[in-house]
């Protein structure tokens, strides 16, 4: 059984400018995926995929097996991430002369998983049937609830209707938000398989909330900040 992981890291971020260098605990935000992946010691190799020169050498500064130059037309602002990690996966594989099994993809912006999750999320998959894997919290907002949309009219309408009244969350369908942590792909299906993370034979890892932020603006990287301090206090 061979494992590559993946981190895909851009230049650009509108969000946070620089985030996926900026320093977080000490080290550069990439670089908390890179040593997570590491210390799993679940992967053949470790491969970073961006469009920047200063992305790439940080990461063989921090022990990347691989770095892979991204096209300019998979780094844009509206690129899909999906073709980034294919164009990775394929580059290694060709390099090498290795053809992986499991393909495993950490996303830069989620510092907050625990080297647990990421052993976890991944046994579940090869314990399966199923294609791919992606991880997700429980969702603090319900569509059958308390998420809402306005109607061609301006009026407030739920996002999903339910098959009844529901009067409280709690009663409502569990729901999850995706927290773009951890994906995890059999070859075939990510290779040959549709252009969305989520298909027919999709199976969720579930991690807590504490756990689960997805840095894309200030606030959250304060907060991640916030938490990653108190665990080192």
């Amino acid at each position: 059984m061979k494992r590559l992981c993946t981190i895909c890291a851009r230049g650009g971020s509108k969000g946070v400018a620089g985030k996926n260098l900026r320093l977080l605990a000490g080290l550069p935000l990439l670089a908390h995926s890179i040593r997570q992946a590491r210390e799993s010691r679940l992967f053949d190799l470790i491969a970073v995929s961006s469009d920047s020169e200063d992305i790439l050498r940080t990461a063989r500064t921090y022990d990347a097996d691989e770095v892979v130059p991204r096209p300019v037309e998979m780094a844009t602002d509206t690129a899909p991430k999906l073709p980034a990690i294919r164009h990775c996966v394929k580059a290694v594989e060709a390099r090498r002369g290795l053809r992986f099994d499991t393909l495993v993809d950490l996303d830069a912006t989620a510092p907050l998983r625990s080297v647990e999750d990421i052993r976890n999320a991944v046994a579940m998959l090869e314990r399966s049937t199923a294609a791919n894997l992606l991880t997700g919290a429980p969702a603090r907002r319900s569509p059958y609830f308390n998420l809402v949309e306005l109607d061609a009219q301006g009026r407030v309408v739920l996002s999903k209707r339910p098959a009844g009244n529901v009067a409280r969350r709690q009663d409502a369908p569990t729901c999850y938000d995706l927290n773009a942590s951890i994906y995890v792909w059999r070859r075939s299906a990510l290779l040959d398989g549709p252009d969305s993370a989520i298909g027919a034979d999709t199976i969720l890892f579930q991690m807590p909330e504490e756990r689960s932020i997805d840095i894309d603006s200030e606030l959250d990287f304060r907060i991640v900040e916030m938490l990653m301090a108190g665990a080192v206090a």
